[in-house]
């Protein structure tokens, strides 16, 4: 493969100079995140306006890589590049409607002997993630309950709505949900999904991702906690089932704090 433009983009990179790998691999500019160099090679992102028709710039952020490859159960020798998975898995989510980064580029190629790949998104404008909106002392969005009470339950919704897709985000930080007001409510977009993959059982996932999202957001107040929890599994007052994830949740934040 060399490359792909996603669906409405076509126009706008060949209108920015964006018509193939090489000018994408080539682009000069200061890292948007400084490069990360493991897995035998490395991978580093960049951010840029794209002139548009309407004299609007759109920004997007195009992450390249050599050489940085994840094994995986049909490639467990050579592996595949990482941004290979994180692309599947954002039309993985597309296709069941769960809201994440808008695709505008993909592409892979071999050079020199080294394995290349490059992924564009578009840039979430007007979104914030929830390490930055939730705590209080920090946060110019939320500012009332209720828009704390919104949030938690829209947050709360997408999660569930991933889950029982029988997906699991495998490392859902409060850095990786970001949100965006919109009226009362908020919309939501799940990102970094590098790491994302999908499980027979989908408890499995509930417990690995909501264990991960609680140990990292041990700020929240148990009101908040509660709150939250309630939106996931859509009920005003708790089952006895309901109890018992919520206390296997527990389990696995103290057994990983040991």
């Amino acid at each position: 493969m060399i490359g792909q433009f996603l669906t409405g983009w076509e126009l706008t990179l060949k209108a920015n100079n964006l018509s193939e790998f090489n000018a994408f691999w080539s682009l000069k500019t200061d890292w948007f995140e400084e490069p990360n160099i493991r897995r035998g090679g490395w991978s580093g992102v960049i951010k840029i306006p794209l002139e548009q028709l309407n004299d609007t710039p759109v920004f997007i952020f195009i992450k390249r890589q050599e050489n940085h490859m994840s094994r995986t159960w049909l490639h467990p020798i050579s592996g595949i590049a990482t941004f290979q998975k994180e692309y599947d898995n954002i039309q993985l989510f597309h296709r069941y409607q769960i809201p994440t980064l808008e695709l505008v580029y993909f592409g892979t190629r071999s050079y020199n002997g080294n394995r290349q790949a490059i992924i564009a998104t578009q840039d979430l404008e007007g979104y914030f993630p929830l390490d930055v909106l939730l705590p209080t002392s920090s946060s110019k969005v939320v500012k009332s309950w209720s828009d704390r009470q919104a949030l938690l339950k829209a947050t709360a919704t997408v999660l569930n709505q991933m889950h029982q897709h029988h997906l699991q985000h495998n490392s859902l930080y409060p850095k990786h949900i970001f949100a965006k007001p919109v009226g009362d409510s908020w919309d939501i977009k799940i990102i970094d999904l590098e790491k994302a993959k999908r499980r027979l059982f989908k408890n499995t996932a509930i417990l690995r991702d909501l264990g991960t999202l609680r140990r990292h957001t041990l700020d929240w107040t148990t009101k908040e906690q509660v709150t939250f929890f309630k939106a996931y599994v859509n009920e005003s007052r708790l089952s006895s089932k309901s109890k018992k994830l919520w206390y296997q949740i527990q389990d696995r934040v103290l057994s990983k704090s040991k």
